[in-house]
């Protein structure tokens, strides 16, 4: 696929002038680095970074059955949000069990907004098509096309955009909650959430201010060393903090709780789709299960690696690299329930040489 055909997101060519190297992440040019992951992922560590996420998927929902049709769509219970501009983390659920997607619901004034993955936007949308007609009294829009969306993470952050918006009472905004503002005259909302494992503000800005708010964050970072970052630090940050990713960690053939998201699973709040399967599992015990791996070695496993116990393949790598900040290879897998209790040695597939392997609480990085 070449470029041309590629989409792309509202600040592209701020990237490629900022010298980032550009790839195809499901179908969209994305800047994969600038300088170096090692760095940008070191800077987001230990000061602040801000990517450009504007691929992922926005739809709102509204409608006297908003409510009652995200209640049923999403495995997590909504009725947590007790109040508007409240967000949660939750997926979408196969009748099997397996995942359609994860995401994150925000319950605003007088809607839900619920943002994708960028790969699956188009068959999320189908999905939440497929079941809307059953709650008549619901509208919905996919505004992901004139959405732009930065993530601003790292012990600098909130600091950062409460100075840029203002406005103090950023500061004290709970993890998980929403509001709006302006920058400079531009309307934006956010959500004090992100991908990193560390503290910060996704923020949603039309897609044609997008460029605008990314030079403004950019330049009043100046100060605390923020860095402009790519998927590679995206990507090698969500690892360390036991992030999943769609696609590896989760997919139409494995349930949250095969992955570990059993927190997020409300099987006790009434009828929603993928509970019975996920019920099922929970009563009669899970094929697989996820394990995070501490590599005993300099060699770094990969995903699509073997697993050993022994002799005998029990699985393989669904992420692996270098975990920067803790300083050792990382992994995640997925195996025989048994075998992932902390404290079990396996083994890693890497090149002709099994590579001892010990399995390990998750996530790897826990901000203080």
């Amino acid at each position: 696929m070449t470029t041309a055909q590629l989409k792309e997101t509202p600040v592209a060519d701020l990237h490629r002038k900022l010298g980032a190297r550009m790839v195809d992440f499901a179908g969209w040019n994305m800047p994969v680095q600038y300088k170096s992951i090692v760095t940008e992922h070191l800077a987001v560590r230990t000061k602040a970074g801000l990517f450009d996420v504007s691929h992922m998927g926005e739809f709102v929902i509204t409608g006297s059955q908003a409510h009652d049709f995200v209640q049923h769509m999403v495995a997590n219970d909504i009725n947590k949000l007790t109040k508007p501009n409240m967000a949660l983390y939750t997926q979408f659920v196969m009748p099997t069990g397996g995942t359609v997607d994860d995401l994150i619901v925000y319950r605003r004034e007088n809607d839900f907004l619920l943002v994708v993955n960028a790969s699956n936007i188009e068959k999320d949308w189908n999905w939440l098509k497929q079941y809307s007609p059953k709650f008549p009294d619901v509208q919905m829009r996919d505004i992901s096309d004139r959405t732009g969306l930065l993530a601003l993470q790292g012990p600098e952050a909130v600091a950062l955009f409460a100075s840029v918006v203002g406005q103090t009472w950023i500061k004290d905004m709970p993890s998980f909650t929403y509001g709006e503002a302006k920058i400079d005259g531009v309307a934006v909302s956010f959500g004090r959430t992100g991908y990193t494992g560390e503290d910060g503000f996704e923020i949603f800005v039309d897609s044609d201010k997008t460029g605008r708010i990314w030079n403004t964050l950019l330049e009043a970072g100046q100060s605390v060393g923020v860095e402009p970052c790519g998927l590679g630090a995206r990507d090698t940050l969500r690892l360390e903090a036991g992030l999943p990713l769609y696609g590896h960690e989760l997919d139409d053939t494995t349930s949250p709780l095969e992955a570990g998201l059993g927190w997020s699973v409300k099987l006790e709040k009434g009828e929603f789709l993928g509970r019975e399967a996920m019920q099922k599992q929970a009563k009669d015990g899970l094929p697989k299960a996820l394990v995070c791996l501490k590599s005993e070695s300099k060699a770094l496993p990969r995903q699509g690696y073997p697993i050993f116990d022994g002799e005998t393949q029990v699985g393989a790598v669904t992420s692996g690299s270098q975990g920067i900040f803790v300083g050792y290879p990382i992994a995640c897998a997925f195996v025989p329930p048994a075998l992932a209790k902390v404290g079990t040695t396996l083994s890693v597939g890497i090149r002709e040489t099994k590579v001892a392997a010990q399995a390990v609480k998750r996530p790897f990085y826990k901000r203080k």
